[in-house]
């Protein structure tokens, strides 16, 4: 058994989701380990991670407008700190959740045809975000 581990940084433009996966499955390829799990951290508390679909981008948007109805921006958070988009950032990472596990089958990572990663930026800044793998695998 083996196990690698890192941390990839990326920034993002704002509110909004970045395909990671291309950065994510050059990382695994480049341990050696084709068969194990590999597991995700974003390290941050209004960012969050996602699997969704790849191919129709209305997905992606409807996903983050969705999330905007269920976590809109007002007076009425007692958390603004670092503005009105920052108690809301936080509840949208509540929802979406901050890490993913993905096996990792035959070199690859085991995503459906449709599938990719995403970072959540929640914020309407951009920001640098980290994201902490861990490999564990033979």
């Amino acid at each position: 058994m083996k196990q690698a581990v890192t941390i990839l940084s990326f920034d993002t433009p704002g509110r909004g989701l970045s395909d990671i996966t291309r950065e994510v499955a050059a990382w695994q390829r480049g341990t050696g380990i084709a068969e194990g799990l590999l597991t995700l951290l974003c390290r941050h508390t209004s960012a969050s991670l996602l699997i969704q679909e790849n191919a129709a981008r209305e997905v992606r948007s409807d996903l983050l407008d969705w999330l905007d109805r269920l976590a809109p921006e007002g007076p009425h958070y007692a958390h603004d700190d670092e503005g009105p988009d920052d108690m809301p950032a936080h509840l949208k990472a509540a929802l979406t959740g901050v890490n993913l596990s993905i096996p990792v089958i035959g070199g690859h990572l085991a995503l459906g045809t449709w599938q990719g990663i995403y970072l959540a930026e929640h914020r309407r800044m951009a920001h640098r975000r980290q994201i902490a793998l861990h490999l564990l695998g033979t």
